[in-house]
């Protein structure tokens, strides 16, 4: 299940918007001013943020360059009541992926949701950037909010099949094929052993329903997008 986080200190918006995302089978969290925003990205790994520009405490562009200056690559979708070319310009600038201007449609801002979500990872040169994790396949390092994570190299070399290949699932047997080679002494046990160590380091704490690497019953494993 994807995750989003919801930001806008209009609650009776955030009630329609969240009826919408929730019907069509997202995971919710909803936060009304900048400060809540920044904790919130920095303690839970989301697919996408939808993200109000005028909040109390912190505004929304100051949200979206703490988190980019922090290394995060979460997709954003600005919001605000301002047409103004101006500040789309400078949302866009920031960091931000896509704007909608209120009042929208729910249907739109789902349908932007979606193309948003289906955007490969982001891969320039040797570094790959998904979620708020960054690796450099040349270099074998991984990082999370820019702050470095060590894996066995065994770790490293699945979780960047995971990265590679986000948004599909593969059998146990294909991940070992194409991770460690048809004559490794890898097996499936020592494969979910390997997942549950990667988890460990990436994830924020929560169960295997809410991790990246998502386990999905009698089919394999994959990497969110």
């Amino acid at each position: 299940m994807q995750k989003i986080l919801l930001v806008d200190d209009d609650e009776p918006l955030c009630l329609v918007v969240s009826e919408r995302l929730l019907a069509e089978g997202y995971s919710l969290d909803i936060v009304h001013n900048g400060e809540d925003a920044c904790e919130y990205l920095a303690m839970g790994a989301y697919d996408l943020v939808v993200l109000d520009w005028s909040m109390p405490k912190m505004t929304g562009v100051e949200v979206l360059r703490k988190h980019r200056a922090a290394g995060g690559q979460t997709p954003i979708i600005m919001l605000t009541g301002n047409a103004s070319i101006q500040e789309k310009e400078e949302g866009l600038d920031s960091g931000a992926d896509d704007y909608l201007t209120k009042p929208f449609s729910t249907k739109e801002l789902s349908a932007r949701i979606r193309a948003l979500l289906r955007r490969p990872p982001a891969i320039v040169g040797d570094t790959i950037k998904l979620h708020d994790l960054e690796l450099d396949t040349k270099g074998h390092r991984i990082s999370k909010n820019g702050a470095e994570i060590r894996l066995q190299p065994g770790d490293f070399a699945l979780l960047e099949f995971f990265m590679k290949n986000a948004g599909a699932v593969f059998s146990p047997e294909a991940i070992i094929q194409r991770v460690w080679g048809h004559e490794s002494e890898a097996s499936v046990d020592s494969l979910r052993t390997s997942i549950k160590r990667i988890r460990q380091k990436i994830d924020n704490g929560g169960d295997d329903s809410t991790s990246l690497i998502e386990t999905v019953p009698r089919v394999g494993y994959g990497m969110r997008k």
